[in-house]
């Protein structure tokens, strides 16, 4: 979200210019992500933590300021006619069913979903253009101007976080509000034009006979201010969050209102918002207060103190504090201390009404260490004496890390939830459903690694960066009777951009002329370069891999019979649907049997004294001989001085026939005891030629 710290400053004499204040409310975890504009235009590109609500805003902002920086905050300022800074109450304003003098009934018939209605009559307004300056305020936090009654609500939301609304009391039945859940068949049209059917599950608000809000995400079209409204109700009230997040997520809706709601918003803060929405109205449009506030109480929501102990602050945070810090940084966030003479030096604490993150000793010390600056702690390790084991799965995944790295590819983290669509067509393997997920994209714990992985890919492309090399290691979960198993994977993916520029210079696999099938081998290179890390005695390929892989650049690896990988391009027809610009290969490491393998000895062997020798071989063959089948051929003769045997080029069409491939073959011999002899080398060539003969190879002059 974006604040404007001009904004700020009206609440707090700030000691530092805009860029440090960015940097001092980072540093308390308060994130200022962007800086833009400059001067009173300047605006602070923000990253509030969804734990704290009462920081969504510019009082709340500046509170944390002047904590910081130990200067007073500046109280809230109500403009009200009668120049009363404090809002009077009916003597039945503390009860659910309350009523003004002006004869407005309010109902809140479910005291579990509504804590809190405070309302707020005004007659005789003009409905027009706000100011300039709550115009030009609003568009600094990107809120579009609408009318004076609106644009007040909306300005009192990102002054002090809390949400209100406002009804044209005309269009109300019986001039009567009664906060209820929804009836079997009732339907909504909000203010966005959408007629809404609703659940018996939501907490709306109604007048005498019909809905007219969806209490904490949107009022309703029917009662909403229009040049013609003359008479308005200002609604500010304390919706339990459950409710409104349920009703919110239902629905599909999002907006500011539900935003802080379904996080928690300030039960003390329903009356001032209310005389705030009034002010502003009668201020820009006239009209006048009709009787007192309504404040209709339906419960009370008063946090539990918390007791804190100074040995415990000490202990934790590792530096001595005096008590008199404690005190300090506490009353300057709004908490209230009483000493406990029982048990000395102890605290009972009591939380302010916008603090609901609040609730544990823990939590306290945290607001302690936050405000000191956790960078003004001492670096220091625990001590310790005795032996430390070293973990081999540790071990195992620095090693797969390590050289993930160093061939080039770059570690990333994506999220662990993934989609039904997701998880069909990239697993076939029983999944965990989540109770309450946070969308349907993210309805399921990920029972595979890609689909993170092109999203991220995806990610990078749409930015213009076209070469991309990553790597995640992480777990899979699968559904196992009332349990879950976790299955750890290694996923790495590269573009094709990116590994075309990491080719050889200079010979046959020159990046400006290579194939997919050259970017295929070398991608394969790179997977047999890990799984070669751990001990086996036959690391063979084949041809069968997953669907959503390309079917003739795939494939699957066995580390002594085991399937421990499979990898290969992308299909095309998904790449297509995840609107991927260019083909991207990827692996699947079952990492999980690999760590079950130990880590092969690295031997040291010199270099060779005497020279190699290469022969080369352009063979015809049928396209049902793979390389594999090739390679397994040459492996049974078991020559001794035989080092690599590797296919440098392949060739279709032309005179080739049809279903056929020519390939040209590249054989390196070298001894480490002595000089070959050419005899030698003939012979070994000729058990090659017959070996490959035998496959029903041609071969070619």
């Amino acid at each position: 979200m974006k604040l404007s710290p001009q904004w700020i400053r009206e609440f707090v004499d700030l000691p530092v210019d805009d860029r440090r204040l960015a940097e001092d409310l980072t540093s308390i975890g308060i994130a200022v992500e962007g800086v833009s504009g400059e001067g009173p235009n300047t605006v602070f590109e923000m990253e509030i933590g969804t734990n704290r609500p009462d920081a969504m805003n510019h009082y709340g902002v500046s509170r944390e300021a002047a904590a910081f920086y130990a200067v007073p905050l500046k109280p809230i300022e109500v403009k009200l006619p009668s120049a009363r800074k404090h809002i009077p109450s009916d003597a039945s304003g503390t009860q659910p069913h309350a009523a003004g003098r002006h004869g407005v009934e309010i109902d809140v018939e479910d005291k579990e979903g509504c804590a809190r209605y405070t309302a707020q009559i005004i007659r005789g307004v003009t409905i027009k253009a706000s100011s300039e300056k709550i115009a030009s305020r609003l568009a600094q936090v990107d809120q579009r101007a609408i009318n004076n009654a609106a644009d007040a609500s909306n300005y009192t939301l990102w002054e002090i976080g809390h949400p209100t609304h406002a009804f044209d009391l005309d269009l109300l039945e019986d001039g009567k509000i009664v906060v209820r859940r929804a009836r079997e068949g009732e339907r909504l049209k909000t203010l966005d034009g959408v007629e809404r059917k609703l659940s018996q599950d939501d907490l709306i608000i109604a007048d005498a006979n019909k809905p007219v809000a969806l209490a904490g995400v949107m009022g309703g079209f029917d009662t909403m201010i229009t040049e013609r409204t003359k008479n308005i109700l200002i609604e500010s009230a304390w919706f339990d969050p459950v409710a409104v997040r349920k009703t919110a997520k239902r629905l599909g809706m999002h907006t500011d209102a539900s935003h802080r709601f379904e996080r928690g918003a300030d039960y003390g803060a329903t009356p001032i918002a209310c005389a705030l929405v009034a002010g502003r109205i009668i201020e820009s449009g006239g009209g006048e207060l009709q009787g007192t506030a309504i404040d209709a109480v339906a419960r009370e929501i008063d946090q539990a103190p918390v007791v804190l102990r100074v040995s415990h602050v000490i202990r934790v945070l590792g530096a001595r504090f005096e008590t008199h810090q404690i005190v300090g940084i506490l009353n300057r966030l709004g908490f209230e201390l009483i000493p406990e003479p029982a048990v000395h030096p102890e605290f009972s604490v009591r939380v302010p009404s916008w603090r609901l993150d609040v609730e544990r000793e823990i939590d306290v010390i945290e607001e302690i260490a936050r405000l000191h600056g956790y960078n003004n702690f001492s670096n220091s390790l625990p001590s310790f004496s005795g032996a430390v084991a070293e973990n081999q799965r540790t071990k195992r995944q620095n090693k797969l890390r390590s050289s993930l790295l160093a061939l080039g590819y770059n570690e990333a983290v994506s999220l662990s939830f993934i989609s039904h669509e997701d998880a069909e067509a990239f697993s076939s393997s029983p999944v965990v459903e989540l109770e309450n997920p946070l969308s349907e994209e993210a309805s399921l714990m990920r029972s595979s690694l890609v689909p993170g992985m092109m999203n991220m890919l995806a990610h990078n492309m749409n930015r213009g960066v076209d070469e991309v090399r990553l790597f995640e290691m992480g777990d899979v979960y699968e559904a196992e009777g009332a349990g879950t198993l976790e299955h750890s994977r290694v996923c790495l993916a590269a573009t094709l951009a990116a590994l075309k520029n990491w080719l050889p210079q200079g010979c046959a696999l020159d990046k400006k002329n290579s194939s997919e099938v050259d970017v295929f081998r070398m991608f394969k290179g790179d997977v047999e370069t890990l799984l070669n890390a751990f001990q086996h005695k036959s690391l063979t390929i084949d041809a069968t891999a997953a669907e959503y892989y390309h079917p003739g650049l795939s494939a699957r690896m066995l580390l002594d019979g085991e399937v421990v990988a499979q990898l290969g391009q992308l299909h095309p027809q998904i790449a297509a649907a995840r609107k991927l610009r260019q083909d991207v290969f990827i692996a699947e490491i079952f990492s999980d049997k690999l760590y079950k393998r130990r880590l092969r000895d690295v031997l040291y062997r010199p270099l060779p004294k005497f020279p190699a020798v290469e022969r080369d071989f352009s063979f015809l063959f049928d396209d049902e001989v793979t390389f594999d089948k090739i390679e397994t051929a040459i492996n049974s003769l078991r020559l001794t001085e035989l080092r690599s045997f590797d296919p440098v080029e392949i060739f279709r069409g032309g005179s080739v026939p049809a279903d056929h491939y020519s390939i040209l073959l590249r054989a390196k011999f070298q001894s480490l005891e002595r000089t070959l002899r050419e005899e030698e080398v003939a012979d070994w060539s000729a058990q090659i030629v017959n070996a490959l003969k035998g496959l029903g190879g041609t071969q070619r002059a």
